[in-house]
């Protein structure tokens, strides 16, 4: 199991570096060709995201992109670290509506439901030390890269 970890701050300018690594990582995981832009897509969606949500709250922590190639499947993790409702663990959220802040802006849901249409295997999870996008894609084999 091979894994890449990307740290960034919380500036819009960095999404667009985190969606060329992930889609540069799963292609070599063996993600297939013509999924590799929602790969893109999702990535840059969950980082606005979590980008967003620092900033809104004036956190000056770094956001957290986890890159993870397994046997079968290609997993990337995207984590903010503003605390949530879950009361101290990483509890699994209940579909994607209720991973909404009942205070959280329109924007926020609408990344939500973009991640959603574009990852047939996403879950959210929300604590106490922030809350973590996971998207897993399923891989073809061995890459083609070296």
């Amino acid at each position: 199991m091979a894994t890449v970890e990307l740290r960034f701050s919380a500036q819009p300018e960095h999404v667009r570096t985190a969606r060329l690594v992930a889609a540069a990582v799963a292609r070599r995981a063996g993600v297939e060709e013509a999924v590799l832009d929602e790969v893109r897509l999702a990535v840059g969606e969950a980082c606005s995201r979590a980008v967003g949500l620092h900033r809104s709250n004036g956190l000056t922590a770094p956001v957290r992109v986890v890159l993870i190639e397994e046997e079968k499947q290609f997993s990337i993790e995207v984590g903010d670290q503003v605390p949530g409702p879950g009361g101290g663990s990483s509890e699994p959220v209940a579909g994607m509506d209720a991973a909404l802040d009942p205070d959280a802006d329109g924007e926020d849901e609408m990344g939500l439901a973009v991640i959603s249409g574009l990852v047939d295997d996403v879950s959210v999870t929300s604590g106490e030390s922030g809350g973590t996008i996971r998207m897993r894609w399923p891989v073809s084999g061995v890459a083609d890269l070296p």
